[in-house]
């Protein structure tokens, strides 16, 4: 499986000549859904989901499905029944050759003040690559590739490495970076790669991996 880094949380998997995109959102590259079988998104932030972007890809290809949870297919499914595929934790389904498991419900806390906004995670190929958007969701699965959002306005860098610790994947790269700073990228790199337990790299925009 060939995995792609676009910008900020977005990822692109392709195997056997087929293409499944998770979190084309408004902070990645305007052509990050392009060409894509199918579309996964882990919740309604706009960083994830960006409404403009997927209704073009869906009217660019009949082909192409969405699988996400509730408050996003919400806006998406009359436009295109039969094509937005509402999913929850626990659930599984194949798309464009994947097979994808559903695990989580909840954004992790931003602030106590503010409401926590639904969330799920989606593991891929039997733990071949984990994406747990916005939350710090244990698959209780093992996992080979685990994308572990590196900063963000509900995290700090301890939390990120007990999480890796927690899952102990093979390997990590890096996603939800599109806030942090080359100043900071290395102190980052660092800490996880030193603390984590796991192999960690970081792919620049447009880089991939084999995994």
């Amino acid at each position: 499986m060939k995995l792609t880094k676009k910008s900020h949380a977005c990822v692109r998997l392709e195997k056997d000549g087929r293409t499944l995109v998770l979190d084309p959102g408004g902070f990645s590259e305007a052509d990050a859904a392009a060409g894509a079988d199918a579309i996964l998104v882990t919740h309604e932030h706009p960083d994830h989901f960006d409404e403009k972007r997927l209704r073009a890809a869906l009217e660019a290809d009949p082909a192409v499905g969405i699988w996400t949870l509730r408050s996003v297919a919400e806006k998406l499914s009359a436009a295109f029944p039969g094509r937005v595929h509402t999913v929850g934790h626990g659930d599984t389904f194949t798309a464009a050759g994947f097979d994808v498991q559903v695990h989580g419900e909840l954004h992790a806390v931003i602030h106590p003040d503010l409401p926590r906004v639904t969330n799920v995670g989606f593991l891929v190929d039997e733990g071949r690559v984990f994406h747990p958007g916005d939350a710090l969701t244990v698959p209780g699965h093992p996992v080979e590739t685990l994308l572990a959002p590196v900063q963000a306005p509900w995290n700090k860098i301890s939390e990120v490495i007990d999480y890796v610790r927690e899952v102990r994947p093979r390997r990590v790269y890096d996603i939800h970076d599109a806030l942090l700073t080359d100043l900071a990228r290395p102190i980052y790199d660092t800490h996880l790669g030193n603390l984590g337990g796991a192999d960690h790299a970081r792919l620049a925009p447009g880089a991939s991996a084999e995994v």
